[in-house]
């Protein structure tokens, strides 16, 4: 038996699916994440008052990981790894695996791209302490496509035949 034969079963493709349900959107989510605490920590030298609004902004590129997170427990719950686990096909495997890449590829990129406009939400509020707002309203809209993606992944992998 080769390493291909006991990695392309259907429950192991399954779980890999889930695995990079969760290990992307993640990495991304700490890169943004990063991004906007190194951003924040200068802001807060100078002005300590405005924590409230820069931990806000520092928060929302951690979404994505939970995003990750929670499709890949759907995945998991759906197989069976926490009860009586079922033998999936190689197609049914594979299925389960693709559903999971929307999150996955979107969940990564968006968390960096939403990292990179909370910065600048962060350079905003250095010079305009009142605008909070609008670079929570900016940051968020990054937000929709990881929404979107978690929607359709998650849509994909509730209604698979398993």
């Amino acid at each position: 038996m080769t390493l291909f034969d006991l990695i392309s079963n259907g429950t192991n493709l399954a779980v890999l699916g889930a695995a990079l349900a969760v290990l992307f959107p993640c990495m991304g989510s700490a890169k943004g994440v990063g991004m906007v605490g190194e951003a924040a920590s200068g802001l807060l030298t100078d002005d300590p008052s405005k924590f409230g609004g820069a931990l806000l902004l520092q928060a929302l590129p951690g979404t994505q990981g939970i995003y990750g997170l929670v499709t890949a427990f759907i995945v998991l719950f759906k197989i069976g790894l926490f009860g009586e686990m079922s033998a999936l096909t190689t197609a049914q495997g594979l299925f389960i695996m693709f559903a999971c890449l929307p999150i996955a590829v979107v969940g990564y990129f968006s968390a960096i791209k939403q990292g990179r406009v909370a910065v600048a939400g962060i350079n905003l509020i250095a010079k305009r302490p009142g605008e909070v707002t609008k670079a929570m309203t900016s940051a968020a809209l990054v937000e929709t496509y990881a929404i979107l993606a978690l929607l359709i992944s998650l849509l994909a992998v509730l209604f698979a035949s398993v």
